[in-house]
């Protein structure tokens, strides 16, 4: 009985985790790496060493890395902190307007941080691309991390 709510409980994991890749107040790879734990309690599944191990240090790197991506890109391409704030906000209410919102939200909002910081443009447009491109790239990375553990997960479950 336990190892089928443990099942359940890593299933609904795993599908918070690919969510959590796209919502920001949502750690989607450690939360699909718990999934991954919880079913190797089970009968269900056990993973090796070699498959743990590694997956455990992708969910770390990618978890810093996507706290660092979205900053980089916009100060690459010469934004503020009122560029990388605005973006925030605005991934914030796009969460609201479906996926659409959630793109161009955070690269409106690094405008709208932008032009608050410097009426310029030009300047903020380059930002609020940079911003969206450090976003982009980090649900990219998120969801690769997310997806490779989703593979691990049903692979074990099938097999």
């Amino acid at each position: 009985m336990s190892d089928y709510i443990l099942l359940i409980l890593a299933i609904i994991l795993m599908i918070v985790g690919i969510i959590g890749c796209l919502v920001p107040v949502l750690p989607g790879p450690p939360l699909s790496y718990l999934g991954l734990i919880l079913i190797h309690l089970t009968r269900f599944a056990h993973f090796s060493n070699t498959v743990l191990i590694p997956l455990a240090a992708v969910t770390v790197i990618v978890t810093i890395v996507d706290y660092i991506v979205p900053v980089w890109g916009t100060r690459k391409f010469g934004g503020s902190k009122y560029g990388t704030r605005g973006a925030t906000v605005g991934l914030i209410i796009g969460l609201f307007l479906g996926p659409v919102g959630i793109i161009l939200g955070p690269f409106i909002g690094a405008i709208v941080g932008e032009l608050i910081f410097r009426d310029d443009m030009k300047y903020a447009v380059r930002a609020g691309f940079g911003s969206l491109l450090g976003f982009l790239t980090g649900i990219g990375l998120k969801l690769a991390a997310s997806f490779a553990m989703t593979f691990y997960f049903v692979k074990e479950l099938i097999s």
